[in-house]
């Protein structure tokens, strides 16, 4: 059988490293407790080819190594926001992984709320939030970007919202509204100017100002409350460069009960899981010289 040449090849981009790392912490160190619950993901960037092309394992970080890393330095290195302990992890593997010349760790944090008893915040018993904060963390150990972010925020109102004015062509069927429920599950992601930054105090600022942005203002569509949301929070918020935004649109449609004799006096609606409308965009801070 006559066999075919092998075509020539040369390794291009690649890293290894450990996903889906699920650390939970418990700040003992009062008798009000504290918790950290984070899903780590981390990958390792460097001299693989050896590996890849060879087979050869020499001198490389197991990826159940940079697990147990990640559980191992979290006693002392996350003391604080997931951000900074991005920063500990990376430090830590450059230095530990000869072939390691560069890491990439993204962070899912889920939140938790202090349950309240007899009108009391309780001490140790906790319910966990919908929204998350979402991190990425990258360097190699001397220089690090960082980037922040929002997601699985779910938010809603049931008036000030509209879609009008819009281009009517062939297959439009969708008529003008000036009421309508707003609906969206919120991701977003930011970018940060040169500094130091109080990573956990400024995505609470951009939480908080998030909410009073949708509500604050009559919707003539979700571009236009992306546009105002991302203004006001690069005004808040001075350590931000730009951010973007991720807005499924999740319509409420009102229900026909006419059919069937019945008024509905747009109270009753069916929330649609039909296709919908994205809206995505950045926001982004005018330099000086540049406007």
């Amino acid at each position: 059988m006559t066999q075919t040449a092998k075509v020539k090849v040369v390794l291009g981009q690649n890293n290894y490293g450990k996903a889906d790392v699920r650390l939970f912490k418990v700040f003992r160190d009062q008798a009000r407790h504290e918790v950290k619950d984070v899903w780590v993901n981390v990958a390792m960037e460097g001299d693989f080819q050896a590996a890849h092309v060879l087979g050869d394992n020499t001198d490389l970080l197991a990826t159940d190594t940079v697990r147990n890393t990640v559980y191992a330095l979290a006693e002392d290195g996350l003391t604080g926001s997931v951000e900074e302990y991005g920063k500990v992890l990376i430090r830590h593997l450059v230095q530990a992984g000869p072939k390691v010349s560069r890491v990439r760790v993204s962070f899912t944090e889920h939140l938790w709320q202090r349950t309240v008893s007899d009108g009391q915040e309780h001490d140790h018993s906790f319910s966990r939030l919908m929204p998350k904060h979402t991190a990425w963390v990258e360097g190699d150990a001397q220089d690090f970007t960082v980037s922040s972010g929002i997601d699985e925020l779910f938010i809603l109102k049931t008036t000030q919202s509209g879609w009008e004015g819009f281009l009517r062509e062939g297959y439009t069927s969708l008529p003008d509204t000036d009421d309508r429920i707003l609906a969206t599950v919120v991701t977003a992601k930011w970018e940060y100017l040169p500094g130091e930054v109080d990573y956990d105090e400024v995505w609470q600022r951009v939480y908080d100002q998030l909410l009073s942005t949708f509500g604050d203002h009559y919707s003539p569509s979700m571009q236009n409350t992306l546009y105002r949301m991302g203004e006001a929070i690069l005004t808040r918020c001075p350590e931000i460069s730009r951010i973007h935004f991720s807005f499924p649109n999740r319509h409420h449609i009102r229900y026909n009960l006419e059919r069937f004799g019945l008024e509905n006096n747009n109270t009753i609606f069916h929330a649609d899981a039909e296709p919908y409308g994205l809206i995505e965009g950045w926001v982004e801070r005018v330099q000086e010289g540049e406007a």
